[in-house]
């Protein structure tokens, strides 16, 4: 199965990255910030330089508002919340699994 098959866009996804990108307007756009990963799942990545030398908590303080804006539906499948620094793309190996999703039995 191709990798990119696993990587699909909806409008749940979509309304997530208008999201996303009014509230973290230097999120890398050329990257997917989120996708359906399966009928149960949503993978959401920011990368920000306001996450640089913050712990996941304090990452978490910064984007929870923006998830609990969604609907209780979208909230329910989003699996993957990754937020990176840009420096933290290359080393993180939750990034790569977001970039290159292994296949799903679903």
């Amino acid at each position: 199965m191709k990798t990119k098959a696993l990587m699909k866009t909806t409008k749940e996804t979509k309304a997530i990255e208008r999201m996303i990108d009014a509230e973290f307007p230097d999120n890398l756009k050329n990257l997917p910030r989120a996708y359906r990963y399966s009928p149960v799942s949503i993978r959401v990545r920011i990368v920000d330089e306001r996450f640089r030398g913050k712990n996941r908590s304090e990452r978490e303080k910064m984007v929870l508002p923006l998830i609990r804006s969604l609907p209780d539906e979208t909230q329910e499948d989003l699996t993957i919340l990754l937020l990176l620094a840009p420096n933290e793309l290359k080393e993180s190996l939750m990034n790569r699994e977001y970039e290159s999703p292994t296949p799903t039995e679903l």
